[in-house]
C-alpha cells in the first residue's frame, strides 16, 4: 500500500509532470539562488521559471523546512 505524501510534497507529482523537472533539480535552484526568503524565492520561482504560486510556494516550503531539520 503506497501512503499519499501530504503538505507540501503532496504537489510534488504535478510539479514534475506540468514543469518537466525532477523535484530535485527544482530544489537545487532553490539552494543555489542568492534569495534566502520565502516569498523572495517563491516570487523568483514564478517570474524566472514560470512555476505557479502553489507550486512555487511549496517547493519553497519543503526545502526551507528540509534544510532547517524540520522535515
Amino acid at each position: 500500500m503506497v501512503t499519499a505524501a501530504k503538505g507540501p510534497a503532496s504537489y510534488f507529482p504535478s510539479i514534475e509532470k506540468k514543469y518537466g523537472r525532477p523535484i530535485a533539480d527544482w530544489k537545487e535552484l532553490i539552494r543555489n539562488s542568492p534569495l534566502s526568503k520565502h516569498m523572495d524565492l517563491v516570487n523568483w520561482l514564478k517570474s524566472e521559471h514560470g512555476l505557479g504560486h502553489g507550486h512555487a510556494n511549496a517547493l519553497v516550503a519543503h526545502t526551507l523546512a528540509e534544510d532547517s531539520g524540520k522535515q
